[in-house]
């Protein structure tokens, strides 16, 4: 029981550990990646579609991005779609089978600025692992069958996991923001 308990708080602290991961991989930094594309919807035949289900993008320079559509048709819609995303800054441009999207260069203001929303994320992760650790100690204080030794062991590799987590995310987070940072 108490096993069944950690194994699933340990999974859903790594899946809250990933998710912020990937959050932070949507912050632009001063170079192109397709993950910053990753939340970008085309409108595809009336259809709310992610680009990356309807383009491959290669990194063509540091900060260009070689996007191209796998039906010629929507490249007018991905156009569109990125050039209205607002948090990229992107200038598009097409040759009629290829989009390149090129991002602007980032301003010291700027940076700090999503430096901020790196920030925001992270605590957002870190209340989602406390979320978890709260459900999963509730759950084992709701044991009855065990002895309070044991649960109060569990307890302790419970806040082990915990900080094990919080520390992966801080380490991410510092990562992204040297990353962020840097000029």
């Amino acid at each position: 029981m108490i096993s069944d308990v950690l194994a699933e708080a340990s999974e859903k602290m790594n899946k809250a550990v990933d998710a912020a991961k990937d959050d932070f991989g949507t912050v632009r930094t001063g170079r192109a990646n397709p993950a910053l594309f990753q939340k970008v919807l085309v409108d595809y035949y009336g259809t709310p579609t992610p680009l990356q289900q309807l383009a491959s993008m290669v990194n063509q320079e540091a900060r260009t991005l070689l996007i191209t559509p796998f039906d010629k048709s929507a490249l007018k819609d991905i156009e569109k779609a990125i050039a209205g995303a607002h948090h990229l800054g992107a200038s598009v441009g097409n040759d009629g089978s290829v989009i390149r999207a090129t991002l602007p260069e980032l301003t010291e203001e700027r940076r700090k600025e999503f430096v901020k929303i790196v920030r925001d994320k992270a605590e957002q992760a870190r209340v989602s692992l406390r979320n978890v650790r709260r459900k999963a100690k509730d759950d084992l204080d709701a044991l009855t069958e065990v002895g309070e030794d044991e649960v109060a062991r569990a307890e302790k590799e419970l806040e082990a996991s915990t900080k094990a987590h919080v520390d992966a995310i801080d380490d991410a987070l510092k990562r992204k923001e040297s990353e962020l940072l840097e000029v």
